[in-house]
């Protein structure tokens, strides 16, 4: 059987990433509130015309906020696949896991702030 070539695999690879965007954007409420927050500050960002540094750092604000919520989404459905019942395990993993969506989403806020704030003063 003849191998699939490298275009056609990166293709498929891309369907795949962009099937799981897609479902993390439709089912996981929490993404659903940080896409929200994305719109409006890149709406804040087009309306208090920012500098391209500010988009810059806004943009990789909002990507490491979403990227990390993902990662943290796949590791609690891997853990709830692996373990179903209430194990302390489990939970410590879980735990962790939200905790760094947590130290990115307050790092993108302070950047928030420190982007709007002088322009809103």
């Amino acid at each position: 059987m003849p191998r699939e070539s490298f275009l056609k695999n990166r293709i498929r690879s891309v369907g795949f990433a962009l099937r799981g965007m897609i479902l993390l954007l439709r089912t996981e409420p929490s993404i659903k509130i940080q896409f929200f927050i994305a719109l409006v500050v890149t709406a804040a960002g087009f309306y208090f015309q920012i500098s391209s540094t500010e988009w810059i750092l806004q943009l990789f604000a909002i990507g490491l906020v979403m990227g990390i919520e993902g990662v943290n989404t796949a590791i609690e459905k891997l853990s709830d696949y692996i373990q179903p019942k209430n194990d302390p395990k489990i939970g410590l993993i879980k735990d962790i896991s939200a905790g760094a969506v947590m130290i990115v989403s307050i790092v993108a806020s302070i950047i928030g702030l420190i982007i709007y704030m002088p322009k809103l003063l």
